[in-house]
């Protein structure tokens, strides 16, 4: 007698999202199993990969980065560039320059970069704003009235700033919009149902629940994305059932194994090779975990994520 596997997908279903327009639009979630259990269902859309583009990318210094960008000089051109990668689903606009503490970009600069970048790739737009509430009140309603029409998803709507946000973003601009919480399903439930409040619709919001390098306290992060997706599927929780993103980039290249020099750590071996390990090891771990995009720099890590994902769908 054959055995015959019992297979287990689930009543809950996580929300599609689609990203972008036309024939290059793409959709982010739609499962009903959990990531990879391919022989429980199938996979009704694998996971994307993004590929950062910075307003601050021409101070990367890593050797492959700086080759691999050769020659850019705007964001835009640095998005056509990021679009030529293998592996690239999406470009993710991230104004960390926009920051009053930094750079501190103004808006009206911010945006004209924006709007190049739209009419220079073809491929969905993904922004992250500046990471300062009170920069991003002003930074990403400008962006997404500049943006209409692209479908593109804006991040970092928080508990403190999703009012100005949610309403500036979503029920203005029709644009997507991304809830921003750190590592605690309660935090990331509550700002759902505050956004659904404030009659954003469910099915156009993407979750960032938070992550962190491997290795830095990841276990909170692992526990987050385990919980949520469980309650999601297993217990249907409708407040949880939007896709997730991870932004891999943002917390992988600032701890000490991606930036201390071979000089400072010279046991430690080439900076760059360390740093693209941290970005691999961290977004396998979240696609495991249950993210349905991430979000990443180094084409290296690209090409080894693409073909991750490609193994296991």
């Amino acid at each position: 007698m054959s055995f015959v596997p019992k297979t287990a997908p689930f009543s809950g279903k996580i929300n599609a999202v689609t990203l972008g327009t036309g024939d290059n639009a793409i959709v982010i979630g739609g499962q009903n199993v959990l990531p990879f259990y391919t022989f429980d269902a199938p996979i009704e859309n694998a996971p994307k990969i993004g590929v950062e583009v910075s307003d601050l990318a021409s101070q990367w210094d890593y050797a492959g980065l700086k080759d691999f960008y050769a020659g850019c000089a705007t964001m835009a051109d640095y998005a056509k560039k990021a679009e030529t990668i293998e592996g690239c689903d999406f470009i993710c606009l991230n104004f960390v320059g926009a920051d009053p503490n930094g750079a501190n970009r103004s808006v009206a600069d911010c945006v004209a970069d924006a709007k190049a970048v739209a009419e220079a790739v073809t491929k969905p737009i993904v922004v992250m704003g500046s990471k300062n509430m009170e920069k991003d009140g002003e930074l990403l309603p400008a962006l997404a009235e500049a943006l209409a029409g692209k479908n593109v998803l804006f991040m970092s709507a928080k508990n403190e700033n999703y009012k100005t946000v949610g309403a500036s973003v979503a029920l203005a601009n029709g644009q997507k919009l991304g809830a921003e919480t750190a590592d605690d399903i309660n935090l990331a439930k509550q700002l759902n149902i505050m956004l659904k409040g404030l009659n954003v619709n469910p099915e156009c919001v993407v979750m960032d629940i938070g992550t962190a390098a491997v290795g830095y306290g990841y276990e909170y992060a692992a526990s987050t994305f385990d919980r949520i997706r469980l309650a999601a599927l297993q217990q249907s929780d409708a407040d949880l059932q939007m896709p997730i993103l991870a932004a891999v980039c943002n917390d992988t290249w600032g701890v000490k194994e991606s930036s201390a020099t071979e000089e400072d750590e010279p046991d430690w071996g080439c900076r760059e090779e360390r740093a693209i390990s941290m970005e691999v090891a961290t977004a396998a771990a979240d696609l495991t975990g249950g993210a349905d995009a991430v979000v990443l720099r180094h084409p290296a890590s690209v090409a080894t994520i693409k073909k991750f994902i490609a193994e296991l769908v």
